[in-house]
């Protein structure tokens, strides 16, 4: 559903800036990184070897209910972005994050990502909110669907459903999305470029699935509907049914009853817009001394003309840009702070009630503390990412500031130790990053 929104925004670093890096020899960066990359894989490779990762193993071949009785090993060697996977009482007795009115209340709110996209005598629209409780009670002959993008920014149950994913990583999901429809109401044929969960709720959803070549849009249409969609296979999923899709998977969704489906989706960002992203985080990134000069120039004759020597020398500035640009550090750093980065309409808030150092570190203990609902935390082997941002930890911070990225979450006892994991997360604290948890 998610690639019919045209308007879906593309990340990128102080896009607002924009330069050309056409010039930039970009072949030697690449060539670097994945040169370190391939050392760097044998080790991890001969690391999960260990007998110390057995336990995991074990874990991870466990049959699960939300996969349909089989492992999280079977699904990804058979089926992720493989083949699709419809999924009978993936969830029994499913209680959705949000009720409808709730749903409808987030439409309202100017800082919910919502869509409504109605359809009367085979015309299309599509319309951004946020929406008055006038804009939402439409004709009985008008079909319509709601969508809400990134409902886990709102709800702590929405979190933890993201949770019954977590057999693959957090910076692969993107975010979770409802889609409230009326009986007969869909949004056409079309197809995403990411893999899907679609975990229905409330009501019946119907859904046709093709793997077609033929990917024609209809034209002069606001949202991508196919033009020749060619159903293979058919299914009705009831509440608690999932069907898992894998991108370029033609599918068409209609609600046989009032329904609302929940959609887990995953990053996927074109190698256009990720390269893109990496040049302008590098234009932050250079510290180049030195400036253009031409001391031996001769005089012109043609005051217009950009002549060879002058070409050369502005070359010769591009040609002095290090290599270790490109090494395993460099590119690993923009990939943590790229995966973290807020979407554009994501605003951080300091705490209402402002605590001092030692007022916080007692609440933390007694509460303990856990994330705010919008940010992104993330790891690798040597730092720590939160919301676009970079850090090293400190010596004495490394395991608990794992667990609260791992679970979102740490318990009190976890807060006690090192005096400068107090003052790491009393920052990201008073930054709206980290909130401590509401009393029991």
């Amino acid at each position: 559903m998610r690639a019919l929104l045209n308007q879906r925004v593309t990340l990128s670093f102080r896009s607002s800036m924009k330069l050309s890096f056409a010039e930039i020899p970009t072949c030697k960066i690449i060539l670097t990184y994945f040169s370190n990359l391939a050392c760097r894989q044998k080790r991890i490779k001969n690391m999960q070897r260990s007998p110390r990762n057995e336990p995991a193993r074990a874990i991870s071949a466990l049959p699960l209910a939300l996969l349909g009785g089989i492992s999280a090993e079977v699904f990804l060697r058979d089926y992720w972005q493989k083949k699709p996977l419809l999924i009978r009482n993936a969830i029994r007795n499913f209680t959705a994050p949000l009720t409808k009115r709730e749903v409808f209340t987030l439409a309202r709110r100017d800082n919910a990502e919502s869509r409504l996209i109605t359809c009367e005598s085979a015309q299309w629209q599509l319309q951004h909110g946020p929406f008055s409780s006038r804009a939402l009670q439409l004709p009985a002959s008008t079909l319509w669907t709601i969508l809400i993008q990134d409902v886990q920014h709102f709800s702590h149950e929405a979190h933890a459903l993201l949770g019954q994913f977590n057999f693959l990583p957090q910076a692969r999901i993107d975010d979770l999305m409802v889609s409230y429809a009326v009986p007969g109401a869909g949004v056409g044929a079309h197809v995403d470029s990411y893999d899907v969960f679609l975990l229905q709720g409330m009501g019946r959803r119907r859904w046709q699935i093709s793997t077609q070549t033929d990917l024609t849009l209809k034209p002069d249409m606001p949202l991508k509907i196919l033009a020749h969609f060619k159903p293979t296979e058919e299914f009705v999923l009831d509440t608690g049914d999932m069907l898992y899709l894998p991108p370029s998977i033609a599918h068409h969704g209609v609600a046989e009853t009032e329904c609302m489906t929940w959609s887990i989706g995953f990053r996927a960002p074109s190698k256009q817009d990720f390269c893109v992203a990496y040049l302008d985080y590098l234009r932050d990134a250079l510290r180049l001394p030195g400036h253009y000069a031409d001391p031996n120039i001769s005089v012109t004759h043609h005051t217009a003309e950009i002549d060879v020597g002058m070409q050369t020398r502005y070359a010769a500035l591009l040609r002095d840009l290090p290599s270790s640009l490109g090494d395993v550090q460099s590119i690993n750093r923009f990939i943590g702070c790229h995966l973290t980065e807020p979407k554009p309409h994501v605003v951080f808030e300091p705490p209402e009630d402002e605590l001092t150092l030692p007022a916080f570190i007692t609440a933390a203990k007694r509460h303990g503390l856990r994330l705010d609902l919008k940010t992104r935390f993330l790891y690798d082997k040597k730092c720590l990412y939160v919301n676009g941002e970079v850090h090293l930890p400190v010596r004495g911070t490394w395991q608990a500031l794992r667990q609260l990225a791992d679970t979102r979450a740490l318990p009190g006892a976890a807060f006690a130790g090192a005096p400068t994991r107090h003052t790491w997360l009393f920052a990201r604290h008073q930054e709206g990053a980290i909130e401590v948890s509401p009393a029991a």
